[in-house]
Formats: structure tokens, C-alpha cells, sequence
């Protein structure tokens, strides 16, 4: 008989439930109905299948969550749906039930292969695809590479995959994804489709966060979907994380999420404590404006977001002005308060409003002392709304109001301040390069000369060809130089379109043609016949030259 006591099996562990999946994976569109905010795209894919004229290569590009991998994972269902009767072909409206339909949602199809170029972006990784490109599919219609962050592949890696991106076989398909399209190589793009994905509205991403809520069995009011949807800057990705956040961070006795849990989880300003604030800054209440502020201080709400809420309420209260269409997501009492700034206001007074405030949160985003530069911001604000604007000004001394005398300090600029840049855009592109000139910026001047391809010209606006790639720190360049030459600033853009040709090769050209025209008199032909190594030499006289 045994000594040992028999206890039995040990006890099994209960079975572990589903872990649970953020909502923003667990809301990642399934179907093409489902991904909001990007209609034109689907149309065009729609037409593109039905018509059997299917790219070879796609590139997406767009801000953070838009659905570009999604978008990605859609079409590569597309092409390869069997429908659940095994006898489908390619449908913008894959039925999600056939095995490469649900493989391909899982992650786990073997034709369907996802990249990271963030984390493979050699020349070898690039290898690896070329080759496994040349054999057919296992199991599906076509062989789709997704690769995402694709800009951030090394230039070897890019030319090694040129040739088999421009004529793959019939059985592959390529799908691009990127945030930052103007670091992928133009022949990159001229040998994809293209599709730009844009912000989704506010409006459509706080109806999605509602029916978000709903299947989440959870409660919101209007008001704080609002402020998610407005947080996420047009990201559905972003907005569905907040929105993950604020059901957490909701009462759990059945409040729900509210819009002042939402603003205290965001940092954000209260909407009317800035509308406060403002009035007070309007009034010139100095004292009153910087109490309101310390308010918002102690109560958690950082400086930078303050400064950001007054110029929204700036900008507001301009679109009110100018007759924009009212916005649905603000409450009945901000826009009255708006209207009524608005009637008050002139342009000249919001536009510096705006520059003041716009100043105060570029020093406030910097500074050591975040809370004190804010104060200060709002003085000088404050300061500023008791100064008639210039043109108030002229009329006010016309009429006899002021004494010119007086006026004088208002009008002159303090004998140490620097000159202000003379306001003088140029016409066209050349009066750029003439301006680069006189100010000294000889390297510069040359980079423009060879390599700038007009699209477009409309001070202070310049459109350049991407087909004639410029580093972004030339762009940089020239914008800071121009903005210092004409006190104005500039967008300087690259476009995936033609443009005229540089200055350069305009210049050679007139120089060709004249020769061309030389060449064909009768004598200079003779000339040429007799002295056959003669040299044809222009006979402009000769000028300082900047090539």
C-alpha cells in the first residue's frame, strides 16, 4: 500500500477569454463601403476592375491613418477573390467569406506578402522580392507585395527594383504605401498609379466614432465625439485611439464619455473659459486676462494648448466674418460670440490678431518658461488691440483727430530697429534669379538655373517640376531667402508634371538656334566647306556668366 495520497488531476486553468483588440484594429475597414472619406479613390478602383484595367503598380500616400495599408489589404482581396462559390474574379466588393478573402484579412496568405521598408530597406531585401516575383502564384490569382513606408528604402534598393516595377509579370502586383511622397524617387511614381488619400472630414469621423460607440455598447455625447474627431486631424487611426482612451478614462457608474473628460484626458482649453479669455484680451483687461489664464494653468491645461484654442477662436470668428457656413460641431453660444466679434472686428484688427497670436505659440512651443511666455503673449496682444490700425490711423489725422505730431510715434518705426525688407514680389521666375543675384547667393543662383522647371508661377507661389528633383533643403533655401528679400512668405512645391525647360537650357537654346540660323547663310557654309575644323563663335560681346 502507498504512502502517497492521491489528489486527483491538477486543477486546468479556465479558458482564457478572446484578448481584447484596440478599436483600432478591431475597426479596421473590412470592405471598401467601410473605409470612409475616400470616395473618388473606390469609383476609380472600381472602374479601373471592371473595366480589366488594373495597374500593375499602386502607390497610396496620405497623413497617418487614412487607410493606406488598409487600402492596401482591400485591393489585394479585390484581385484575388474567388467568391464563395470558387468561381468569382476580380470585384471592387470582395465577399470576405472565400479562403483568400479570409486569409488575406488574417495576414496569413502565402501570396500576399506585407514589407516594412522602415525595417528591410536594402538592396538585398529588394533581391529577395525580384526573384520570388519570377514564379507563379501557390494559390491565389495574383502575387500582391505590399510594401509600406516604401520612401523609406535606400536609394540602391529603389534602382534595384525599377526594372521589374516597370514590366513585372502578369501574375505580380505591387502596392506602395507612404506618409512622405516627395522622398520617393520620380521614377518611382511615373511608373505607379497613384493615389493621394485624403484627411477625413470632421463631420464623417465623429458620425464613425458613433456608430463605433454604439457597437461598443458604450455612451458619448455629440459634443465630446466632436473634440476626438477634431483631435485627430483628419486620422481615423488617431481619432479611434483617443476615442479607446476616453471610454477607459469614462465613468464606470453609466456616465459615458463627456466632453469635459474629454477635454481634461486631451489637455484642451476650455472652449469657454477661450471665448473669456478672448473678450477679456479684447477689452484690454490686462489683469483679468492674465487671471483667466493662471486659471486654466492650475486647472492642467498647457500653455501651448491655450495659445493654440484663441487662435482657432481668431480664425473662427474670421470665417464668420468672410461668410463661411456655420460648423456643426460648435456649440449654439460660440457661435453667437463669434457673430458678434465678427460685426466689431475689422480684418486689419483679426489679421493681427492672428500674427500675434500665431507668434506667441511659436515662443511659447520653445520656451524654458512656457506659462510666463504666455503671459507676455497675451500683453502684447492685449497692447496691440488698443492701437488703431494704420489705416484707421490715416483717416483719424485726415479728419483732424489726432495731431500729426502725435501720431508720429505711432507711425515711425524706433530708430534701432533693422529696415524692414522691401514688400516687392517678382513677376516671374526670372525676376527670382535676378533678386538671388543681387543679393549674393551665386550656389544657390546656379542650382536654380540648371535644375528649376517651371509648372507654375504665381507669386508668392512657385510650383517646380518633380521630373527635375530638388533637395528639400534647396526649397528650404529659397523660401528663407525670398521671404527675407520681398518681407512676404513663401510656398515653394514639387509637382509630378512637366514644366519649362531651366533657364539654362533656354538660354542654350536661343544660343543654338542663333548658330543654327549663322550656319545656314550661304557664306558661313562656304566658310565651313573650305575650313572644315572651323569653330563657330557667338558673337555676343562677352558678359559675366553664371552657369
Amino acid at each position: 500500500m502507498s504512502d502517497s495520497l492521491d489528489l486527483g488531476a491538477p486543477p486546468q486553468p479556465a479558458a482564457s477569454a478572446q484578448p481584447y483588440r484596440v478599436l483600432a484594429r478591431k475597426y479596421r475597414p473590412q470592405t471598401f463601403e467601410a473605409l470612409i472619406g475616400q470616395d473618388a479613390m473606390v469609383q476609380t478602383l472600381g472602374n479601373a476592375i471592371k473595366r480589366d484595367r488594373i495597374a500593375h503598380a499602386f502607390l497610396l500616400t496620405g497623413v497617418r491613418g487614412v487607410g493606406k495599408t488598409s487600402t492596401a489589404r482591400l485591393i489585394a482581396k479585390a484581385l484575388n477573390c474567388i467568391a464563395p462559390d470558387g468561381q468569382g474574379g476580380p470585384t471592387i466588393a470582395p465577399c470576405g467569406v472565400c479562403e483568400p478573402c479570409r486569409a488575406i484579412a488574417e495576414g496569413r496568405h502565402i501570396d500576399v506578402i506585407e514589407m516594412d521598408a522602415a525595417s528591410h530597406t536594402g538592396i538585398d531585401d529588394v533581391r529577395e522580392i525580384i526573384e520570388a516575383s519570377r514564379y507563379a502564384a501557390v494559390s491565389a490569382r495574383y502575387k500582391i507585395y505590399i510594401i509600406d513606408e516604401v520612401h523609406m528604402l535606400s536609394k540602391a534598393a529603389f534602382n534595384g527594383l525599377l526594372k521589374t516595377l516597370e514590366e513585372p509579370p502578369a501574375h505580380v502586383k505591387f502596392l506602395f504605401a507612404t506618409t512622405e511622397v516627395n522622398k520617393v524617387p520620380v521614377t518611382v511614381l511615373s511608373r505607379c498609379q497613384r493615389f493621394d488619400l485624403r484627411r477625413i472630414p470632421a463631420q464623417l469621423l465623429t458620425e464613425h466614432f458613433a456608430r463605433v460607440v454604439a457597437a461598443e455598447g458604450a455612451e458619448a455625447d455629440a459634443e465630446a465625439l466632436a473634440l476626438i474627431a477634431r483631435a485627430a486631424e483628419g486620422s481615423a487611426r488617431d481619432g479611434l485611439s483617443i476615442l479607446d482612451q476616453a471610454i477607459a478614462h469614462a465613468d464606470l457608474e453609466g456616465g459615458g464619455v463627456r466632453a469635459d473628460a474629454v477635454r481634461e484626458m486631451l489637455g484642451l482649453s476650455d472652449r469657454n473659459a477661450v471665448r473669456d479669455l478672448l473678450a477679456l484680451v479684447l477689452a484690454a483687461d490686462a489683469p483679468g486676462a492674465l487671471t483667466a489664464l493662471r486659471r486654466q494653468y492650475d486647472l492642467g491645461v498647457d500653455p501651448l494648448g491655450v495659445m493654440r484654442a484663441l487662435l482657432e477662436a481668431v480664425h473662427g470668428v474670421t470665417q464668420v466674418k468672410v461668410g463661411a457656413p456655420d460648423d456643426p460641431s460648435q456649440p449654439v453660444e460660440e457661435r453667437a460670440a463669434y457673430r458678434d466679434w465678427a460685426g466689431k472686428l475689422s480684418f486689419p484688427a483679426l489679421h493681427r490678431l492672428w500674427q500675434l497670436f500665431l507668434k506667441g505659440h511659436e515662443e511659447v512651443a520653445r520656451a524654458a518658461l512656457p506659462i510666463e511666455t504666455a503671459e507676455m503673449a497675451i500683453l502684447r496682444a492685449i497692447h496691440a488691440s488698443t492701437l488703431p490700425d494704420p489705416g484707421e490711423l490715416a483717416r483719424r489725422i485726415a479728419g483732424g483727430e489726432v495731431p500729426v505730431a502725435a501720431a508720429a510715434p505711432a507711425l515711425a518705426a524706433p530708430a534701432a530697429a533693422p529696415p524692414e525688407p522691401e514688400n516687392r514680389l517678382p513677376r516671374d521666375f526670372a525676376g527670382v534669379l535676378a533678386l538671388l543675384d543681387e543679393r549674393g547667393k551665386l550656389d544657390l543662383l546656379v542650382r536654380m538655373r540648371r535644375g528649376a522647371s517651371v509648372v507654375r508661377f504665381d507669386a508668392p507661389e512657385i510650383v517646380l517640376s518633380g521630373t527635375r528633383p530638388l533637395s528639400t533643403d534647396t526649397l528650404t533655401e529659397l523660401a528663407a531667402v525670398l521671404r527675407e528679400a520681398t518681407g512676404t512668405p513663401w510656398k515653394i512645391a514639387m509637382a509630378d508634371a512637366p514644366g519649362a525647360p531651366t533657364m539654362y537650357e533656354a538660354e542654350q537654346d536661343v544660343v543654338q538656334a542663333r548658330h543654327d540660323a549663322a550656319r545656314a547663310h550661304p557664306v558661313v557654309a562656304a566658310a565651313f566647306d573650305a575650313f572644315p575644323g572651323a569653330e563657330l563663335i557667338d558673337p555676343k560681346p562677352a558678359q559675366r556668366s553664371i552657369t
